[in-house]
């Protein structure tokens, strides 16, 4: 800072000792009782500013993942005002798949700030345009999400659909569809074949290949005895269940499925 801005060593000295500082609320209290700096009218602004941010991520209750950390610099020169940095902790991947290589850290994955001259440059009249943003590292972010998918070794969902509805021979096209309807009036997301006689192992396979958690089975039997064939696509268990019972048992399905993947993810 000597060298390049001229800065007076006293004064580098003194900001030496500053962008070691990292806290929260509790900081910038302190830093409010500074002698040297509540002299500076700005910098008594922007403690304000950043003490009512911190108030706000209070209010929001995520207080514990934001810091206030006067070392960080970003790498361009047109910010303005505040500068900030999204990290995601307690995650390391292999720089490639089947790569010996040891894991590193992500860093960041997402960075931005205020920028009020920048604009301006591209125009004509040098008009001063307030603005801010954030750029987001995608290229990463998809990173994080493919090695999470591959540890956690769960299936990633491309549909939100619930239930299939799977016919157990031809000639059922308008029950199929008439158990669409009836699903889809109790608000259960429910996916048919689009084929006129679709072959059922050919259904059951999508299932499994898009992630749809339970299949309802009909055929000419289950119609004549006025139930459906509830099946779990991952375990293959099955079981008999009156149709007037039929929402009720999916949706008591559905909610139990999703225990089981909340509780397997997080163990």
């Amino acid at each position: 800072m000597i060298d390049e801005k001229f800065l007076d060593p006293a004064a580098a000295d003194r900001i030496g000792t500053y962008v070691k500082l990292k806290g929260g609320l509790d900081l910038i209290e302190a830093l409010l009782t500074d002698e040297d700096l509540i002299k500076q009218k700005s910098a008594v602004e922007g403690l304000q500013d950043l003490k009512l941010l911190l108030k706000y991520c209070d209010l929001f209750g995520i207080l514990d993942k934001v810091s206030f950390d006067l070392s960080l610099a970003r790498g361009l020169d047109y910010y303005t005002g505040v500068i900030y940095e999204a990290v995601l902790q307690g995650f390391a991947h292999k720089p490639s798949a089947g790569s010996d290589e040891e894991s590193v850290s992500v860093g960041s994955v997402a960075g931005g700030g205020r920028y009020d001259g920048l604009v301006g440059m591209f125009d004509p009249k040098g008009r001063k345009v307030p603005c801010v943003g954030v750029s987001i590292g995608i290229e990463r972010v998809f990173s994080i999400l493919e090695s999470r998918a591959i540890s956690s070794k769960v299936k990633t969902r491309t549909t939100d659909t619930e239930v299939f509805v799977v016919s157990a021979h031809n000639g059922l096209l308008e029950d199929r569809m008439k158990l669409c309807n009836e699903l889809w009036n109790a608000d259960i997301k429910t996916e048919q074949s689009y084929k006129k006689n679709p072959k059922s192992l050919s259904q059951f396979q999508y299932c499994e290949s898009s992630g749809i958690p339970i299949a309802v089975i009909i055929g000419a039997s289950e119609l004549e005895k006025n139930i459906v064939k509830l099946r779990i696509v991952e375990s293959r268990e099955e079981m008999e269940v009156p149709r007037e019972k039929m929402v009720d048992e999916i949706r008591s399905t559905l909610t139990k499925l999703s225990q089981q993947k909340t509780q397997n993810s997080s163990s």
